[in-house]
């Protein structure tokens, strides 16, 4: 009989599919499934946007003059530091910087930069051998008065940015020194910040440097509350609350704001994810975040309201991209972060001027009441208005050869300046 099976497979089969339902093998097949497998698991989408330029954040001067400027205000501080005559505008010899370019990030002679900015940086003839020497200009040392009344009037909020950004990192409430000070001029710290950390934070109090591996020190914050005795809120759930259509509730949603780039138009199927994606509740990304799979859209959900929150800590509310991977590690970012930025093409634009690729928050252009701005972005956009001044400068050398800067004639239109940025700095 068994011989006759084993040759006869089919009929086994046959027996086994449709046998009497009081087979225990039929039972084995067919029972029903328990009530835990029809619990929905949210699992990750894989989406495609296309990129689409657009010209107006694109021409944002106070995101893409950042890079250009930045160098400028290390050399101008590194005058004033090291000059012993602040009475003769800080002068100095060109050979006490001729060779600390790599300092400053500067790829080409110290010499040629400094005179390319003559609204920065004026030259004349040392006392000894005619070598050149160059001080501030009249100008430069006005915006580093009122940069420096900045950083001393608004200290305790630049420190509270910094705090937020050392609580993203979850359970560990800690950054290492090195990461903060790669993301010094986002967060508008001034220089004394980077040569003792701990004194300059040491009035504000919830701060305290530890040791971590590799013989590093990082910066901790003690504790995770405000000053007002309340956790501390994202700006999303500040808008959202503002607005009436957030109470604070476990696993609530919060929509973000999007701006559609015009021009864009997303696929039936990437706007059906979309619209459930807004649907999930909010992480925020002060909480734990432990629990997520990281495979799920509420976890992308978390990584996007940590990438918004971490670019309206920011001055201009934007970054190189590349200089954000270092926060992977400690904030719980995937591997793949850029793909946050390229699959929420409504909420970022990703900005390829300057042969690098700048992460931008729309919202904080597209709606200016959303995002508190930083103490320091006034005086960030005086100081481009400068570095423009320059280009004039040189421009009337070349027309006139030794021509003096004709300061009555001057006007935005020759600096090329935005409607909004000449009513900032009319305004300002």
């Amino acid at each position: 009989m068994i011989s006759k099976l084993i040759r006869n497979p089919r009929t086994i089969l046959h027996k086994l599919l449709f046998s009497s339902s009081q087979d225990p093998v039929y039972h084995h097949f067919y029972q029903s499934p328990p009530a835990y497998s029809y619990i929905q698991i949210q699992t990750y989408v894989e989406v495609y946007m296309k990129w689409k330029k657009d010209p107006y954040f694109d021409s944002i001067d106070s995101i893409h003059k950042s890079l250009e400027l930045k160098p400028i205000i290390a050399l101008k501080n590194f005058f004033i530091l090291s000059s012993s005559s602040p009475h003769d505008n800080y002068c100095i010899p060109i050979s006490d910087i001729s060779k600390k370019g790599s300092d400053f990030g500067i790829n080409i002679r110290v010499a040629r930069f400094l005179r390319n900015y003559p609204s920065f940086f004026e030259e004349f003839k040392g006392p000894l051998h005619n070598l050149p020497w160059f001080r501030l200009t009249e100008k430069a040392i006005e915006l580093d008065k009122e940069e420096r009344m900045v950083y001393e009037e608004y200290k305790y909020d630049i420190l509270g940015r910094l705090k937020k950004l050392i609580l993203m990192s979850g359970t560990r409430k800690m950054l290492p020194l090195k990461v903060i000070k790669g993301l010094q001029w986002y967060l508008g710290l001034p220089d004394e910040f980077l040569k003792d950390p701990l004194d300059y934070v040491g009035g504000y109090g919830c701060f305290r440097v530890v040791d971590i591996e590799d013989q590093l020190k990082g910066l901790a914050v003690c504790e995770e509350y405000d000053d007002g005795g309340g956790k501390i809120l994202s700006m999303m759930q500040k808008n959202a609350m503002r607005r009436g259509v957030y109470s604070g509730a476990v696993d609530e949603a919060i929509a973000f704001p999007l701006f559609p780039s015009k021009g864009l138009r997303l696929k039936q199927k990437i706007k059906d994810w979309l619209s459930k994606f807004q649907r999930l509740p909010y992480v925020s990304p002060y909480d734990d975040f432990s629990y997520l799979n990281p495979d799920s859209d509420l976890s992308e959900k978390r990584v996007v309201s940590l990438l918004h929150e971490l670019l309206s800590l920011f001055v201009e509310h934007a970054a190189e991209r590349k200089s954000l991977f270092c926060l992977r590690k400690y904030l719980g970012l995937p591997q793949k972060v850029h793909k946050a930025f390229k699959r929420h093409p409504h909420m970022f634009y990703l900005s390829l001027k300057n042969k690098t690729c700048t992460a931008i928050l729309k919202e904080a252009y597209c709606d200016k009441l959303a995002i508190e701005s930083h103490p320091l972005a006034k005086v960030r956009i005086k100081y481009i208005a400068l570095v423009k001044e320059s280009v004039v400068i040189l421009r009337n050398r070349r027309v006139n050869n030794s021509g003096p800067f004709d300061q009555e004639n001057f006007s935005f239109k020759d600096l090329g300046c935005a409607e909004a940025e000449r009513y900032q700095l009319t305004n300002a």
